[in-house]
C-alpha cells in the first residue's frame, strides 16, 4: 500500500446516491505543502517523518535554519 500522508476522505455528492471517494497519498501531495507541515509545531512526529522521507525520495536536500527572532 502506498502511504498515506491523512486519512481517506468519503464524500457524498449531493442529490444523487454516488460516493466519491478521495485519497490522501504523501506521493500525490505538493513539495510547498510538505514543507509547510515539517515547519508547523502542531504536526505530528510520525506525519512529519513521512514528509521528510518524501522530500528525500523527491531528491531535495532539507536545509535546517533556525527560526528568527523578531
Amino acid at each position: 500500500m502506498p502511504i498515506k500522508f491523512k486519512p481517506t476522505q468519503k464524500t457524498l455528492v449531493r442529490g444523487t446516491k454516488t460516493v466519491v471517494t478521495q485519497h490522501f497519498y504523501i506521493k500525490n501531495i505538493p513539495t510547498a505543502e510538505l514543507f509547510e507541515y515539517l515547519n508547523n509545531s502542531n504536526g505530528k512526529p510520525k506525519i512529519k517523518q513521512k514528509c521528510r522521507n518524501e522530500i528525500t525520495r523527491r531528491g531535495i536536500k532539507i536545509v535546517y535554519k533556525s527560526p528568527e527572532s523578531e
